[in-house]
């Protein structure tokens, strides 16, 4: 697996990319119960999908109730998904820590640069006090990786990030602030500032401590309460092992081990072109040992630069193949 797995990371362009992909698929069909349960009540096998528009996509939602791992050894760990006391939350049951560590910051890399080479501060309350979060952990792994002592999580005083992100602009080190959008805009409003070497990353959601807002009208906000000209993201969630990243505008570019299908949210095994809106179906390839292929319950849109924007929720649907489920 380790020649797969670093193929994986190397890969040069599209036919590469299709070529490892199928690969994958047949790993996946072989190794892992559950979508191969999946893959057969569609009628899809090794035999049949030749291309990637013919490899069936799991329902997320299996995560909730389905341990879904493509490995018989007993797991290292596993992330948890967000969500309520009352609502069942996703887990994402982890075979090589390290295969996931490799792949954030191979992620990370290629959009920016070495964490290494940034001071990271984190606001996400929210996430540390989950537990098992793939943010969190992705983002203390930069922060290990950082050659700056003022990398951390700050959770207590927003004084105190403040106090740290008008240190690092009057040393000019490059900075990333991660926040949780409700912590992001407390601290804006305690006091405005000017960043210049500083990349504001918001992570989504109030959490119920704030009153939901479009994205332009958050970022519009943010944009000037730091004096910056695009607020950045990423796009990532606890079943999967990669993050597409946005550095404005709400467009984001997945790395070169992942990619992301527009199907049509009435008919799901057919997509749909450019610039028209569906469901979000992704391949991850470095989800090696999980699933590599999931149907979430976004909706977006893609473009001709390869980019694709995130427009909202699948609400009030019934998840494709309800009742196929039950044999699962």
């Amino acid at each position: 697996m380790e020649e797969l797995i670093n193929r994986i990371f190397q890969i040069k362009d599209q036919k590469e990319f299709e070529a490892i992909t199928l690969e994958v698929f047949s790993f996946q069909y072989a190794n892992n119960l559950i979508y191969n349960r999946w893959c057969n009540l569609l009628n899809r096998n090794p035999k049949n999908v030749t291309n990637i528009y013919s490899i069936p996509f799991l329902p997320i939602s299996f995560f909730k109730t389905k341990k879904v791992v493509s490995f018989l050894d007993n797991p290292i760990h596993y992330f948890k998904s967000s969500g309520t006391t009352s609502s069942q939350t996703s887990k994402h049951y982890i075979k090589d820590i390290k295969l996931y560590e490799r792949n954030i910051h191979s992620c990370f890399e290629q959009f920016f640069s070495k964490a290494e080479d940034y001071c990271f501060i984190a606001l996400l309350p929210n996430y540390l006090e989950q537990g098992n979060s793939s943010l969190v952990y992705m983002i203390n792994s930069f922060i290990q990786s950082s050659k700056y002592k003022e990398s951390n999580f700050y959770n207590s005083d927003l004084k105190d990030v403040i106090k740290v992100l008008k240190e690092c602009e009057k040393q000019n080190i490059r900075t990333i602030l991660f926040g949780v959008t409700y912590a992001l805009l407390d601290l804006v409003e305690i006091e405005a500032l000017k960043l210049r070497n500083t990349i504001v990353f918001e992570t989504g959601g109030m959490k119920g401590r704030r009153k939901e807002i479009i994205r332009e009208e958050l970022h519009q906000k943010l944009c000037k309460g730091f004096a910056v000209e695009n607020i950045a993201s990423e796009y990532g969630m606890c079943e999967l092992f990669s993050q597409a990243y946005s550095k404005g505008k709400g467009r984001f570019f997945c790395p070169k081990q992942m990619q992301i299908l527009i199907r049509d949210i009435y008919d799901p095994l057919t997509y749909i072109e450019e610039g028209k809106t569906g469901g979000i179906n992704i391949i991850d390839l470095a989800n090696l040992y999980s699933c590599s292929f999931i149907e979430t319950q976004d909706l977006g849109k893609t473009y001709s630069d390869n980019s694709f924007e995130i427009i909202g929720r699948i609400d009030n649907t019934t998840i494709r193949g309800c009742n196929l489920m039950y044999d699962l």
